[in-house]
C-alpha cells in the first residue's frame, strides 16, 4: 500500500530541521472569521476551501452542499484521491516542502499518525468546547499528538467484518444466510484457522479463490498484536529477525495463500477487475470498505456481510480531518472540519458510504444502527458494524509508533514478493524485509 523509503519521510528531511521550516513558513494571517464564513469585520468576502480525501468518506455533493447553503461566502472545493498512498505521497512532500499547496482540510489514515505527531507546528490546534466529548476515548486520543495537542478530528473507525459472495458459496455448496455463514467461519470464537478451514473446503468445489489478498488478510492479523514492531513503554523499534510472533504470522498467511488467495494487491487493476470476474469469494471488510466494493461490483448480485472476524474484534483504518496551520483561511477550515465530524453529518456519511462512525452520539443514532445496504443484500450493516465495534476497546487496539509504518511497508512488501509476483518464496522474501528493516537504520 505504501511507499518504501529511508525510515520514514520525517526522518528523510530530519525531524527538527522540518518543524522549524513549516514554523518560519506559517501563515498567521487568517485572522478570526464569523459563523457565516465572512472575515471579522463583515467585508463578506467570499473565500473558498478545499477538502482532501480519498477513497470514499461519504462527502457527497448534496453534502457538502448544505454547509456552502447555511454559509453563502464559502465555496468548498473537494479533491478525492482514488488510493490513499497517493494521498499521502502528496501530504508528506508537501510537507517537507514547506506545505505550500496543501489543502484548508487534509484527510489523513490513522497509521500516518504517528509520523505527523512529529511535526506539530505543521498542523493548527483543533480543541474547541464544541467538540468535547464528541469520540471515543480511544479514537480521541488517537488524533493528539505525544504532548496532547488536538491535531485530527476523527471521522470513522474500521471495525471488521467478513463480506462474501452467497452466490459463490452457493455454487460450493456452503450456507448462505449471514447468521449460518457466521457460524462456518466459527462464530463467536473463530479463528484464523477456521477461515482458513472454511476457505480451503470452498476452493476444493470452486474456480474462485477465496480471498483476494495476503496483504489485507494480514493486515487483520497484525492487527490483533498489540505490540508488533514496536516497544510500547520506549517507543523503539523490536529487532524484526527476532520477532518470531511476526514471523509466525507471516508464514501463516503465505502457506494460506498458496491455495487461497486471489494474488492480487488491493487498489490495483486486477482487483478491480476481480470484482467483476469472480475473482474471490470473501475479503476482509472494514465498514469503510462497503463503498469500494459496491463501486467496483456494480452489477454483481450476491454480496453479504457476516457479523463475525476471525481472532475476535478487529480494526482496521479509520481517519482524521487536519487542518494544515499555513493555510489561508485556517479558522474557516476548522469551523468545516468540525461540521463534517459533527454526529449529524457522520451518520449522514455512513449512509453514504459505509464509514462508521466514531462519534458517540451517531454510533447510538436510529440513522446508524437501523441502516441497511441494499447492495449486500439488504444486510443489516448498523446493527453489524455496531456488534464488531462493540468487540474494540482501547486494550485490544496495537501500539503504533513513528516507525510502525516504515517496518510494515517492509512486511507487507515482502508479502507481496510471494504472493503477487510470486518471484521469491517466503523465507527469501522474509530476508529481503530484514535486510529492508537493517537498512532503516533504527
Amino acid at each position: 500500500m505504501r511507499r518504501n523509503i529511508p525510515r520514514t519521510w520525517t526522518a528523510a528531511v530530519g525531524v527538527a530541521a522540518l518543524a522549524l521550516t513549516l514554523t518560519a513558513c506559517s501563515d498567521d494571517s487568517s485572522g478570526t472569521t464569523t459563523p457565516g464564513g465572512s472575515t471579522a469585520g463583515g467585508s463578506g468576502e467570499k473565500i473558498t476551501l478545499t477538502v482532501a480525501t480519498f477513497n470514499d468518506f461519504g462527502y457527497t455533493d448534496e453534502l457538502l452542499q448544505e454547509y456552502m447553503d447555511a454559509n453563502p461566502n464559502v465555496t468548498i472545493v473537494h479533491n478525492r484521491a482514488a488510493e490513499s498512498k497517493d494521498a499521502r505521497a502528496n501530504l508528506t512532500t508537501r510537507i517537507a516542502s514547506g506545505g505550500d499547496g496543501l489543502a484548508d482540510i487534509e484527510g489523513i489514515e490513522i497509521d500516518w499518525m504517528p509520523e505527523l505527531s512529529q511535526v506539530p507546528d505543521s498542523f493548527a490546534d483543533l480543541e474547541t468546547d464544541s467538540i468535547k466529548g464528541r469520540w471515543l476515548d480511544w479514537k480521541e486520543a488517537q488524533g493528539r499528538t505525544p504532548d496532547g495537542k488536538l491535531i485530527g478530528y476523527g471521522t470513522d473507525i474500521g471495525p471488521e467484518a467478513i463480506c462474501y459472495r452467497s452466490d459463490l458459496f452457493k455454487e460450493a455448496g456452503l450456507p448462505t444466510d449471514r447468521d449460518e455463514v457466521a457460524e462456518l467461519l466459527g462464530g463467536a470464537d473463530a479463528t484464523w484457522e477456521d477461515y482458513f478451514s472454511a476457505g480451503r473446503d470452498f476452493v476444493a468445489k470452486s474456480d474462485a479463490a477465496w480471498f483476494d489478498s495476503a496483504n489485507a488478510t494480514f493486515q487483520g492479523m497484525i492487527g490483533q498484536v498489540a505490540a508488533a514492531y514496536e516497544d510500547p513503554a520506549t517507543g523503539e523499534p523490536t529487532d524484526l529477525a527476532a520477532n518470531q510472533e511476526v514471523k509466525g504470522l507471516y508464514l501463516d498467511v503465505l502457506a494460506a495463500a498458496k491455495d487461497l488467495s486471489g494474488g492480487m494487491n488491493q487498489w490495483s487493476g486486477d482487483w478491480d477487475a476481480a470484482f467483476q470476474n469472480d475473482g474471490f469469494a470473501t475479503m476482509l471488510c472494514p465498514a469503510w470498505m462497503l463503498g469500494p466494493i459496491e463501486e467496483r461490483a456494480g452489477g454483481i448480485e450476491g454480496w453479504d456481510i457476516a457479523d463475525v472476524f476471525p481472532g475476535g474484534g478487529g480494526n482496521w483504518g479509520g481517519s482524521y480531518l487536519t487542518v494544515p496551520a499555513n493555510g489561508k483561511n485556517v479558522d474557516e477550515a476548522i469551523k468545516l472540519a468540525d461540521w463534517l465530524t459533527a454526529p449529524e453529518q457522520q451518520a449522514k456519511a455512513f449512509d453514504n458510504a459505509g464509514t462508521f462512525p466514531s462519534q458517540l452520539e451517531a454510533q447510538k443514532s436510529e440513522s446508524v444502527t437501523a441502516a441497511t445496504n441494499d447492495f449486500f443484500n439488504d444486510a443489516p450493516m448498523g446493527t453489524i458494524f455496531s456488534s464488531r465495534a462493540q468487540a474494540l476497546t482501547a486494550d485490544s487496539l496495537p501500539f503504533k509508533g513513528a516507525n510502525y509504518f516504515a517496518i510494515h511497508q517492509a512486511v507487507q512488501d515482502a508479502i507481496t514478493r510471494v504472493d503477487v509476483d510470486k518471484s521469491e518464496d517466503p523465507e527469501t522474501a522474509w530476508n529481503g524485509a530484514i535486510s529492508t528493516f537493517e537498512e532503516l537504520g533504527f
